[in-house]
C-alpha cells in the first residue's frame, strides 16, 4: 500500500510539470490576472484533467476523487489569479526579486496542496 503513495506522489509531480511548464500558453498567462477571461480557467482544467488518471489509479471512491479534483481546481486558480493580480499590480517579471518570490509562494502552495490530496487518500485507503 505504501507504494501506492510514492506512486500518487510521482503521478502529480509529473503532471505538474507537464501542466504548469509544458502545456501553458501566453495567452493562458496573461489571462490569469482577470476573472472575466478564459486562461486561468482553461489552466487549472489542466491540472485537474491530469490529477484525474493519478486519483484513479490509485483506487479512491468517485466522490473522493471529485471532491479531491474541485479542491485542486479552485486552490490551483486563486492561487495563480492571486499572482497574476501580484505581478500587474507589483509591475512584478522575471527580473524581479518580487516576481520570483511570488513564483516561490504559487509553487510551494501547489506543492502543499498535493500533500493534502495525499493526506485524504492516506485516510481514506488505510481505513
Amino acid at each position: 500500500m505504501d507504494f501506492v503513495f510514492l506512486w500518487a506522489l510521482a503521478g502529480l509531480q509529473i503532471k505538474h510539470f507537464v501542466a504548469d511548464y509544458s502545456l501553458q500558453w501566453g495567452s493562458m498567462i496573461a489571462d490569469k490576472p482577470y476573472l472575466n477571461r478564459p486562461g486561468g480557467y482553461i489552466h487549472a482544467a489542466i491540472h485537474i484533467a491530469g490529477t484525474l488518471p493519478v486519483l484513479l489509479l490509485c483506487g479512491l471512491s468517485l466522490v473522493s476523487v471529485a471532491m479531491l479534483l474541485a479542491f485542486e481546481f479552485v486552490v490551483h486558480f486563486l492561487t495563480d489569479y492571486i499572482k497574476g493580480r501580484h505581478g500587474l499590480v507589483n509591475k512584478a517579471d522575471a527580473h524581479t526579486r518580487s516576481y520570483w518570490i511570488a513564483h516561490g509562494i504559487d509553487q510551494l502552495v501547489h506543492q502543499l496542496t498535493y500533500v493534502i490530496i495525499l493526506l485524504f487518500m492516506i485516510l481514506e485507503l488505510t481505513n
